[in-house]
């Protein structure tokens, strides 16, 4: 590794508050499949990500049993589903700024690859898998439950939107009768981890676009964006 690259994975650790024994585990985690493509010899951080997916899970699942004694599975799946989610780790991502320290191609990162919610919320996924298998669960944990807590919170306090779609058609009606549309703008990679790209379209113009590994998640992403952009469309 070049002493560059340490110097940056250095400073991230500091946003991260982990100091990593070994910090080529952090560096894969940075590591987007483009830049693989480019790099034959490096490793992505894909399954970093699948078991950083798992780790989260169990995690906040601990947290959420621990915190609600009485109450039933059904509950607690759906608190942990507003927290386990790609537009929390997505949030979780822009606020520690890890887009600034990924590994991915030139073309990745000048169609917007930094700030993608995917790429980033995969990021976040194997930075915990990086610190698990650095340190343990215990340091896992640690970092989840300080980086999540807010949205934790949030997720207690029925703050948290999990169907932007449904909060979106409330939200235009308010407004007078107005269509919305929802268009797969594309597609992109493997069968088994195909991503997913749709606009929404409210009458007649495109308001929000949104990307997932699933045609409603998708939807879903391009319904908040609309949500957030809603002052500059109706003010």
């Amino acid at each position: 590794m070049k002493e560059s690259r340490k110097v940056i994975l250095n400073e991230l650790e500091n946003r991260l508050n982990v100091k990593f024994n070994n910090i080529e585990l952090l560096d894969t985690a940075l590591t987007h499949s483009s830049f693989v493509n480019e790099n034959k010899s490096i490793i992505s951080n894909e399954r970093l990500e699948f078991l950083g997916d798992s780790i989260l899970q169990l995690c906040i699942s601990e947290l959420l049993y621990n915190k609600y004694k009485d109450k039933p599975e059904g509950f607690l799946t759906k608190k942990r589903a507003l927290i386990v989610c790609g537009n929390s780790l997505h949030y979780v991502a822009m606020k520690l700024k890890i887009g600034e320290y990924i590994n991915m191609s030139k073309g990745e990162e000048m169609t917007g690859g930094r700030t993608r919610v995917s790429i980033l919320s995969d990021c976040v996924e194997a930075i915990i898998a990086s610190i698990y298998l650095d340190q343990g669960y215990e340091s896992a944990k640690r970092f989840i439950i300080d980086n999540f807590q807010e949205l934790i919170d949030k997720a207690d306090n029925d703050e948290i939107i999990l169907d932007y779609k449904t909060k979106l058609q409330e939200t235009i009606q308010k407004f007078g009768e107005y269509n919305i549309e929802y268009n797969l703008s594309g597609f992109e990679g493997p069968p088994h981890r195909r991503k997913f790209f749709t606009e929404v379209i409210v009458s007649p113009l495109v308001k929000g676009v949104g990307e997932g590994y699933s045609k409603k998640e998708a939807e879903q992403n391009a319904a908040k964006e609309a949500l957030e952009n809603l002052g500059d469309i109706y003010e």
